[in-house]
């Protein structure tokens, strides 16, 4: 199963744009999207994924947020979501405060933490847990980024979007 990872896109239509197309192209199974869109206006450009997210620690207006889910029948899961994948759980947090990161990473609990924030891609193992961060589809300062996670061999792509 290929899963879609990406976070901070921070209102940037034309990188959010790029973005879903890979990610259409790539017949991902699910989009995770960590958190930071900022306006909920990009939310229907996301339409036609199989989109869950949750909040960062930009997105102000989350009541709009869940609305304009909603109208794409995507879901929305707060600050943090769990889920199961071809027996792999993850888990999602922004990582708006680095030390809850570290210690989703570090608790065994998960297979997979992703998490977003700083705008850098990463790809770390701690102890069994791989930790992925996509890094920014906005861009910023660095590449605009997104990841792909293939849960059969456990591997990461990272596909920059400019």
């Amino acid at each position: 199963m290929l899963i879609g990872i990406c976070s901070d896109s921070h209102d940037h239509v034309a990188h959010i744009k790029k973005a879903v197309e890979i990610f259409k192209e790539k017949k991902v199974s699910m989009v995770i999207h960590a958190g930071d869109y900022c306006s909920p206006f990009t939310i229907p450009l996301f339409n036609g994924l199989n989109l869950h997210g949750i909040f960062g620690n930009n997105d102000g207006d989350t009541f709009l947020l869940m609305k304009k889910y909603a109208e794409i029948n995507a879901s929305i899961h707060g600050d943090f979501y769990s889920f199961e994948a071809d027996s792999l759980k993850f888990a999602v947090y922004h990582g708006t405060y680095p030390e809850i990161t570290r210690s989703l990473e570090a608790s065994g609990r998960y297979d997979v933490v992703i998490s977003g924030h700083t705008h850098e891609p990463s790809l770390d193992t701690i102890g069994d847990t791989i930790s992925i961060n996509p890094g920014s589809i906005n861009g910023f300062e660095n590449d605009a980024m997104i990841a792909i996670f293939n849960t059969e061999t456990r591997s990461v792509q990272f596909i920059e979007l400019n």
